[in-house]
């Protein structure tokens, strides 16, 4: 294996369009085009989505190895996401790294995007240190809620994941609920910081390291719809205390979930990967169990919770160690499993 690893990855799971280029486990670059079209709906549109794919990809690769400031001919490998996501948007994604490393004779390697959210924390910068195996990862965004129990780099085993809805979805659904647009969740989480948390929502009973968020969902539409109806002024009377009592009830059924896969596990380091691990509340209270139970958490910066293409560029970097190299058979699979 040569000195130095460059590869270049491609992430275009949802409606991010980014690459990046990676040097061993160094990031380069980190380029992310995002699509703004979907505000107007309220929503990611699948078909509009893979448009804008196909619009962005060549100027973000192209400016994505300008300021790696390498040459395509310097590179070891190319990585894409290979799922989960939205067939159209991965299409794209797959296609542009096939053709790319069949033109320049180099190996493909196709990445889990989940796994990717789990592995970000070994991106030379993502935090201070990085954990060792085996951690336990509670993986949080707009499609997914799980812990994850991460025994080496490919090996991970789901311990819980929800039944229903993602937590991100649950922050979406409040902030419609509230007025405010899409996406909401950081706009919530934004709100929440200045309020305080007066109102009670009940926490879903599930069956050992699962969640569900879609009751959530509807006790906090219909308390809404009631103090609405006997105060028109409530929501923006009580905008901030709203979101607080919301943020606190998520945070305390992540919370409670990850101190029992804790307890069921002896595994004390905890990781949190994924768009909602931006959250605010959630990382405060990661940072208070690093003091009140003395686990070791580990907190990556806000740049690799999102979907990116670093992620996949480190996910791609271990795997190209091990020689796992992809086909030009590969495909897309919208449906990928994070232990696949």
């Amino acid at each position: 294996m040569p000195h130095n690893t460059y590869i270049l990855a491609i992430e275009s799971s949802c409606d991010d369009t980014s690459a990046a280029v990676i040097c061993n486990e160094k990031i380069l670059s980190n380029i992310v085009a995002n699509q703004e079209i979907h505000s107007q709906y309220g929503g990611v549109v699948p078909e509009l989505a893979s448009r804008a794919h196909q619009q962005n990809i060549v100027p973000v690769v192209q400016v994505a190895l300008e300021k790696a400031a390498i040459k395509k001919e310097q590179l070891s490998a190319i990585a894409f996401t290979q799922g989960p996501g939205l067939m159209g948007s991965l299409l794209v994604g797959a296609s542009f790294a096939k053709s790319m490393a069949l033109a320049l004779n180099i190996p493909l390697l196709a990445i889990n995007h989940m796994q990717a959210h789990i592995l970000a924390h070994f991106i030379d910068d993502a935090n201070d240190h990085k954990p060792n195996f085996p951690f336990l990862c509670l993986t949080i965004s707009g499609g997914h809620t799980q812990i994850v129990k991460v025994n080496d780099y490919f090996s991970m085993e789901v311990l819980g994941e929800t039944i229903d809805d993602a937590v991100g979805e649950a922050y979406d659904k409040t902030a419609k609920i509230l007025g405010l647009p899409y996406p909401g969740g950081p706009l919530v989480d934004t709100y929440a910081q200045k309020g305080k948390a007066r109102f009670q929502f009940s926490k879903p009973k599930v069956k050992e390291h699962h969640f569900s968020f879609s009751g959530l969902k509807t006790a906090i539409l219909y308390f809404i719809q009631k103090e609405v109806k006997e105060n028109p002024n409530f929501i923006a009377e009580n905008l901030e205390d709203i979101c607080a009592s919301v943020q606190q009830t998520i945070a305390d059924i992540l919370m409670d979930k990850i101190k029992k896969a804790v307890k069921a596990t002896n595994i004390q380091r905890i990781a949190i990967a994924g768009g909602v691990s931006a959250n605010s509340e959630i990382r405060k209270r990661l940072q208070q169990a690093n003091k009140h139970w003395g686990w070791q958490t580990y907190i990556p910066k806000f740049e690799y919770t999102t979907d990116n293409a670093a992620m996949i560029a480190i996910t791609a970097y271990h795997k190209y160690k091990q020689q796992l190299y992809s086909n030009q058979a590969t495909t897309a699979n919208p449906r990928l499993k994070v232990n696949s």
